[in-house]
């Protein structure tokens, strides 16, 4: 489903002033996402103005697949792009000779998907003559607070989705340090992975929603002490992030019950609420620890100045509640100041690629005329790492009590 958002008052005024033939000399730039399941485009100016915004969602498809399988998101993605695009531009009341630069999503990323967005792109760049701006799409995810929000480099900034987990400091636009990331999968893949194992795709309160907004729900109505599971990498004094293993240990309870309670194939398990409670309570513990040892090695090193203590959490994830309830608490506890771009923002889109764009333009980097031999790049590291730092100042957390 292709979906738009309404044009606000400046948006028209700025669509008078095109229609009325006055040239524009703000930056505008067209983003394009692909980089997974969703194909996004947006028309977004060097203010933050959103002129114009369509999104093509791919999850009802994958939703019934149990997961993304790359080649389907590719013929989604091909099938779509073109209208998604045209959507945006058309409804932002800008024609492409007005745009000032195409923004893409080239790393990182499902390479099928990727391809797609990327050979739109040059294409559209070759034929209006316009120069080609990379994105990485975690940089972009990254740097969206900035279009909602005026908040300063440098920060520490939180990524939470289905395929990343980072903690880095943005010390400017495409200038990052990297202090830790996960080594296995991300939190999203986890929380979907667990659902799947709760078959929560046919629970009456969960039907259509992803794993992560299902156990989400859930875990509002259970007991987080019912269950105790282990929080990863407690004796490891770095920021790298696995969630691999508590999976695999929520997975073996649940066959467990499962057993206990001699379901039959379709049935759930009474326990479900508590289960979830415990497994989203176990993995927040797992990031607010981390983060806090980020935020502890940032006052260390003097990497983030007094009266800039500022943490950013984007990505999918930090659409979850709990885990921006407790991440507040965490900020306050070190008096950091907690900022979310807004839920619509944090998972993929075309408006988070334009707004990079924007910063790269104004900054005056990554901007190409000669697209002849661009690729993407399905993995590709943030910034600077700088992890063994982290792991060399074997900096202790102290405890916080994150059962709200």
């Amino acid at each position: 489903m292709l979906k738009t958002p309404i044009c606000s008052w400046n948006n028209y005024l700025r669509k008078v002033s095109v229609h009325g033939g006055k040239s524009i000399s703000t930056k505008i730039v067209l983003g394009i996402e692909t980089s997974c399941d969703d194909t996004g485009a947006a028309v977004v100016d060097e203010t933050g103005s959103i002129l114009g915004e369509a999104l093509h969602s791919q999850a009802d498809v994958h939703l019934k697949t149990g997961g993304i399988i790359p080649p389907v998101a590719q013929q989604l993605h091909q099938e779509n792009i073109a209208r998604v695009v045209q959507h945006a531009v058309s409804s932002s009341g800008i024609s492409m000779e007005d745009i000032s630069a195409v923004a893409t999503t080239v790393m990182p990323g499902l390479a099928l998907s990727l391809g797609i967005g990327l050979k739109y792109s040059l294409e559209l760049v070759k034929k209006h003559q316009k120069p080609f701006i990379p994105i990485h799409h975690m940089e972009a995810h990254a740097l969206t607070v900035r279009l909602t929000d005026l908040v300063p480099f440098p920060f520490l900034v939180l990524l939470l989705s289905g395929g990343h987990c980072i903690l880095a400091v943005a010390q400017g636009v495409s200038d990052f340090l990297l202090l830790g990331q996960t080594k296995d999968i991300a939190p999203g893949d986890m929380l979907d992975k667990v659902a799947r194992s709760l078959s929560l795709h046919n629970h009456p309160e969960c039907s259509g929603k992803s794993g992560g907004r299902a156990i989400e729900i859930l875990a509002q109505q259970g007991n987080i002490l019912r269950y105790k599971f282990t929080v990863p990498m407690q004796r490891y004094r770095d920021c790298t992030f696995s969630f691999a293993g508590l999976q695999s240990e929520i997975t073996r309870k649940i066959s467990k019950e499962e057993k206990a309670e001699g379901l039959q194939e379709g049935q759930h398990l009474s326990c479900l609420p508590d289960l979830a409670a415990a497994a989203l309570y176990t993995m927040t513990v797992h990031i607010a620890e981390r983060t806090h040892r980020a935020i502890l090695f940032c006052k260390e090193k003097g990497i983030i100045p007094p009266g800039k203590e500022t943490l950013v959490v984007s990505g999918g994830v930090a659409s979850n509640q709990y885990v921006r309830r407790s991440l507040q608490l965490l900020a306050d506890a070190t008096n950091f100041t907690l900022v979310c771009p807004p839920p619509r923002l944090c998972t993929d889109n075309g408006v988070m690629i334009a707004w990079n764009g924007i910063e790269k333009l104004s900054a005056g980097l990554d901007i190409f005329y000669n697209v002849e031999h661009f690729r993407y790049e399905p993995k590709a590291p943030l910034g600077t790492n700088i992890s063994e730092q982290v792991k060399e100042a074997f900096i202790k957390v102290p405890a916080l009590n994150l059962a709200v």
